[in-house]
């Protein structure tokens, strides 16, 4: 009972690496491109960000091979920043946008790169299935255009966007660091 337990629960943690049906992560992905600061402009609802603003993610390349990734946002009702520190790993090969990520060990969750434009200014990424969406790009802005790229591209991967949040970046706050 105790092994089919812990393969149950092996079997859990794996699966929440996934991707969604559907969905293929990018190839041809290169790490130190996408390393740095990235801002997000829009997210489906999770209980990690609810209700954060200014929201940011800064990934760094760890000696192991890893990313050190440090997420972080504005909480008005609190008044004070809220900040998660994680690691993120490849599931397989390097050039495939597709990594597991934790911010509490052993528990890792999908982070899937399903969208990136040339430059490596805008992305797309997914958590392990539907119900995770974020719209990533260098800057705290973008025109509407691209916004409506962005709308229609993650409507036509299947992701229900009446749903997201737009992330406000625009209210100057003191503490920016």
């Amino acid at each position: 009972m105790r092994t089919f337990l812990l393969s149950i629960a092996l079997m859990t943690i794996v699966s929440c690496v996934g991707i969604p049906e559907g969905v293929e992560p990018v190839r041809n992905f290169d790490l130190d491109r996408y390393l740095g600061t990235w801002y997000e402009l829009a997210r489906l609802d999770h209980r990690f960000e609810r209700g954060l603003s200014h929201v940011s993610a800064y990934y760094q390349k760890r000696s192991d091979g890893g990313i050190d990734v440090l997420n972080r946002g504005y909480d008005a009702s609190k008044n004070r920043w809220k900040e998660a520190s994680g690691r993120a790993y490849f599931v397989s090969d390097e050039n495939i946008g597709h990594l597991k990520v934790t911010f509490f060990w052993p528990f890792y969750s999908g982070y899937n790169i399903v969208w990136l434009d040339a430059e490596y200014n805008h992305a797309i990424v997914t958590g392990p299935n539907e119900k995770y969406l974020w719209y990533l790009s260098r800057t705290e802005k973008i025109d509407e255009a691209t916004w409506n790229f962005f709308i229609v591209h993650a409507e036509s991967l299947g992701f229900n966007v009446e749903g997201l949040i737009k992330v406000e970046h625009d209210q100057e706050l003191s503490d920016r660091s």
